[in-house]
């Protein structure tokens, strides 16, 4: 049993390397294709061919077997003239002396050439009328009963019959029958012509052919790697020279070699090749013109900024001496130079991440903190939109080698924005960690978002609806920012929202920047996202631990 297991395991393997192999190597597929049906041609053609070959052997050994009968029948009717009144024992000697008068007569024509080639003869009297024993001379036991009622009719007849000898052997013999006139008592004539030089032949020739295919499917299987190679090595050349261009090695080009299609093929990947390399050039020369303009407009507009802010300040100090207008103007200019400076200190922040010069302070630290900070410093906001937000922390503590700056920047920019689009429907922070990971979701009971707006809200500058009645007066560039620290510790932060559902934004990142980040502790979309009824809450700040529910189905982080 141990054994047979074995066995299945084998063949298990083998099949599976197989379909492998079968699916990712085309000149294996044809290869193996072309075998198949070469096999099925080969073997159809032998088999005709065999039977071809066959069926005019036989037919040969018939027609020469039987003309050489009726020859040898003229020649026992010679000697058997008057045979009828003798008694059997008699009859008997002169059958016998018949048959030795026809061996010796054919022996000569055999010497000649004859085509029927060499038989063994037997002689027997009597007829389908008469009741007494048969009379005969020769092996008349290898005559079946078949052939001798045809015969004892007076029809010349054959039959292919294999006879056991009595060494145990098995010949198989043409047996042609014809009766033999004597004017008296009725006779019959069978010749037994072996046919072991034909059976010899033939199996001669299924050896060839057998061996002339199999030697003719490996050349052709042969050939047909060979040709396959040649075509497929081109474009496997091909695939990894684009490999090595997605990867980043702009300069990667095929040879061309010759003026054929493959040559072609080369040329049109090349000229590709150069075409995009051209357009990724201008895009980074673009791209880079574009960073380094908001970088210098960014640190030229501080210096005016300064100065106007130290001018607001001392008007905003001396607004009680102004009329009621002027204050309130001042308090509005004041309010603009806030959004004015935090969008100046985004665009900078911006400016460092696609300059690639922001370094990661990370740190093995307890996220849990970070998330009750984050959620103190939106309590204002959140007050003024009538929204309350829950905290649902794991009991155990939650260590995460991150930069507390950076992650507190955005569960802050996560949750303004959830308040901000929450309708007065509550907010939930859940945090919850597995072994490789640790996941943050901000869920709202708001608006929601439409179908592809998803993916456009990590967009600069994006609206989902820029006629909103807006709360925190935000710069637009936050989840912009904040997918950019995401992705600077090694994490990913997507987005779900369905209308009138409200939206989720999840936040997975590595605990060990040196361990890849494997499924995240919590699901996307939430489990609550069917229910239509918000969950209700009693208070502005709630910290609670997180439901199994919510840490039960892991989901593979990346979109």
């Amino acid at each position: 049993m141990r054994h047979f297991r074995r066995i299945v395991v084998f063949v298990r393997r083998k099949v599976v390397s197989f379909n492998e192999l079968w699916r990712h190597s085309l000149q294996f597929r044809v290869t193996v294709s072309t075998l198949a049906l070469s096999s099925a041609v080969v073997f159809v053609l032998g088999m005709v061919l065999q039977n071809q070959i066959t069926e005019r052997l036989v037919e040969t050994k018939q027609n020469a077997a039987i003309a050489q009968t009726r020859a040898v029948v003229e020649t026992a009717a010679g000697e058997l003239i008057g045979v009828g009144t003798e008694s059997p024992e008699a009859l008997t000697a002169r059958m016998k002396n018949a048959l030795k008068k026809i061996t010796s007569t054919t022996t000569s024509q055999d010497s000649a050439g004859s085509a029927a080639g060499t038989f063994e003869p037997v002689l027997a009297a009597g007829g389908r009328d008469q009741s007494n024993k048969p009379v005969f001379a020769g092996p008349y036991e290898k005559v079946p009963e078949r052939l001798r009622q045809f015969v004892e009719t007076e029809q010349v007849s054959h039959l292919n019959h294999t006879v056991t000898e009595a060494d145990g052997g098995k010949t198989t013999y043409l047996i042609v029958g014809a009766p033999v006139s004597t004017m008296i008592n009725p006779l019959q004539l069978y010749l037994l012509y072996p046919l072991t030089s034909e059976q010899n032949t033939v199996s001669t020739v299924q050896n060839t052919l057998l061996v002339g295919g199999l030697v003719l499917l490996l050349l052709l299987a042969g050939i047909t790697n060979l040709v396959t190679r040649q075509v497929v090595r081109p474009v496997r050349q091909a695939a990894a020279a684009a490999e090595q261009f997605a990867g980043g090695d702009l300069d990667q080009r095929l040879a061309v070699l010759g003026e054929d299609d493959l040559a072609k093929l080369a040329v049109s990947y090349n000229e590709m090749a150069a075409s995009i390399q051209r357009q990724i050039r201008q895009l980074e020369e673009f791209g880079g013109l574009q960073r380094r303009f908001t970088s210098d407009v960014s640190h030229e507009l501080r210096t005016p900024l300064t100065t106007v802010r130290m001018a607001a300040d001392v008007l905003h100090a001396s607004r009680e001496q102004f009329p009621a207008g002027l204050a309130r103007s001042t308090e509005l200019l004041v309010d603009e130079l806030d959004r004015f400076e935090a969008l100046l200190g985004d665009l900078l922040e911006i400016s460092r991440l696609d300059a690639g010069v922001e370094e990661l302070s990370a740190e093995l630290i307890d996220v849990r903190p970070i998330a009750t900070r984050a959620v103190e410093q939106v309590r204002v906001i959140a007050g003024n939109a009538g929204s309350s937000v829950e905290l649902v922390l794991p009991e155990e503590e939650a260590h995460a080698e991150v930069d507390a700056r950076r992650v507190e920047r955005i569960l802050r920019n996560l949750l303004a924005n959830a308040v901000d689009h929450s309708e007065g429907n509550p907010v939930v922070l859940t945090l919850a960690v597995n072994e490789t990971a640790v996941a943050i979701t901000v869920r709202d009971h708001g608006v929601g978002l439409r179908p592809g707006e998803a993916e456009l809200v990590f967009n600069r500058f994006w609206r989902a609806d820029p006629s909103r009645n807006r709360r925190t007066g935000g710069t637009g560039l936050g989840l912009a920012i904040s997918q950019e620290d995401a992705r600077l510790h090694g994490g990913v932060l997507d987005a779900w929202g369905e209308t009138g559902h409200g939206a989720c934004f999840r936040l997975v990142l590595p605990r060990r920047q040196d361990t890849p980040m494997g499924e995240s502790p919590l699901v996307l979309p939430p489990p609550d996202h069917t229910s239509a009824e918000p969950p209700g809450s009693s208070g502005l700040l709630e910290v609670r631990p997180a439901p199994d529910a919510i840490l039960a189905e892991p989901e593979e982080v990346g979109r």
